[in-house]
């Protein structure tokens, strides 16, 4: 196991060689964060991945967003498909060769077609949803109002969220060490996939988040106890929001055999994990 240092944080930041396969843009993104233990969280990782920490202590998060004009590389985006909601239940990893990543419990998506497709190609564990957002615009470049609502196929309860999306002028990028950095500065995502177990690594690519805290964000805590997560009554530890960004996306790779065998980590793949920090 090699704990990612600054220099391998950083690294994710640069564009991957070769060419992307999908184009999209991120938007509106809000972030919830709650520290959990670190042991309940490697319960649930495949082998090859080790949570990663910050400051001692593991992070579970929730994220709605606006995904907007995906498409693959070299075509253009179609009215329809191309446009959706999605939420998404993560942690954040990092495999036996320090390389530091995201592990998602869940993605809630309302376009069927970007579910099916993501499970195929991506082996990643996306839900159908019914998802609605209203969106008002404030004054120019103050940023908008969102009421983000999603109630997963076969679900009875909804989740909502509401939140100001940032002004223009007051979103900074994290500052380097921060918990904002570990958090948001994320350019990996891994993947479990086939019988025999598989695990997987996609790179993604766009400028650095510009974030900023949001204080007025409210929330439901549906989705998280979906993933087996209970924050009842238990205010996240960090919210901010984030700037759009145009993002580029990388066809999964296999991890190497050898680096999966050498990895300390444990040999969970449940769902959620009941013990906060």
């Amino acid at each position: 196991m090699k704990t990612p240092t600054m220099a391998q944080r950083l690294a994710e930041r640069e564009r991957p060689e070769g060419a992307p396969v999908m184009r999209q843009r991120w938007a509106r993104l809000l972030f919830l964060h709650w520290a959990w233990e670190p042991a309940a969280i490697q319960a649930t990782l495949p082998p090859g991945l080790t949570v990663d920490l910050h400051e001692g202590r593991a992070w579970v998060g929730v994220v709605p967003f606006f995904m907007e004009r995906v498409r693959p590389r070299g075509l253009p985006a179609v009215p329809g498909i191309s446009n959706f909601l999605e939420l998404n239940v993560r942690t954040y990893v990092h495999d036996a060769q320090g390389r530091p990543g995201v592990w998602f419990y869940s993605l809630d998506a309302n376009q069927w077609l970007a579910v099916k497709v993501a499970r195929a190609l991506f082996h990643l564990p996306y839900e159908h949803a019914k998802m609605s957002a209203t969106v008002t615009s404030r004054a120019a470049g103050n940023g908008c109002d969102v009421d983000f609502r999603s109630r997963r196929a076969g679900e009875k309860k909804k989740s909502r969220f509401s939140y100001q999306t940032p002004a223009e002028t007051k979103a900074k990028e994290a500052k380097r060490g921060s918990l904002e950095f570990f958090l948001v500065e994320r350019y990996r995502l891994f993947a479990w996939a086939g019988r025999g177990g598989r695990l997987f690594s996609g790179r993604v690519h766009h400028t650095p988040y510009r974030i900023t805290s949001a204080p007025q964000a409210t929330w439901s805590d549906q989705t998280m106890a979906l993933a087996g997560f209970d924050v009842a009554g238990r205010a996240p530890e960090h919210v901010a929001v984030a700037r759009a960004v145009d993002v580029e996306i990388w066809p999964l790779k296999q991890v190497a055999e050898r680096a999966r065998c050498e990895s300390e980590s444990g040999e969970g793949l449940g769902i959620g994990a009941g013990a906060p920090a």
